[in-house]
């Protein structure tokens, strides 16, 4: 009886040992008072996500709202080439973050790699903020242009 309790009571210390941490907690929660920090205005942000297979742009959300409002977006650039198009150096961008000018049209566009629809953005112009933000993602995989992983940031 005493090697069973015994027994138990060390499965106990050892699953609890094992319990997952929530180690991008922190800097989950800087980056969301830099969010809320952010001036309100006729712009967004938006990350760049580059993926060798589909043709999606990346996501935008509004000024002061969290990344997980973010939409994933087709970039429309009839008016103004996207920077990495215009300087003919197509995903060299991928994770940088933008503010950017424009809008949303209120139209979705198909995209054949990942047969879903997307809100189309009708680019104006944008400036780099950041060539190294910080982590939006659950996994960092997503980062990479291989990996056709779509999750919305956290």
């Amino acid at each position: 009886m005493r090697l069973r309790l015994l027994a138990a009571a060390m499965c106990g210390i050892i699953l609890a040992g094992c319990e997952t941490a929530d180690t991008g907690a922190a800097s989950r929660a800087r980056l969301n008072a830099a969010i809320q920090a952010e001036p309100a205005g006729n712009y967004f942000i938006g990350r760049r996500m580059y993926k060798e297979d589909y043709k999606i742009w990346g996501w935008v959300r509004e000024p002061g709202k969290p990344w997980k409002t973010a939409r994933l977006v087709m970039l429309n650039e009839q008016r103004k080439l996207a920077p990495e198009r215009e300087s003919n150096t197509i995903g060299s961008d991928n994770n940088f973050e933008y503010k950017l000018s424009g809008y949303f049209s209120g139209e979705t566009v198909y995209e054949p790699a990942s047969d879903s629809f997307y809100p189309e953005f009708i680019f104006l112009g944008g400036e780099v903020l950041s060539t190294s933000p910080a982590n939006i993602y659950q996994q960092k995989r997503q980062n990479e242009p291989a990996v056709r992983l779509l999750q919305a940031p956290l």
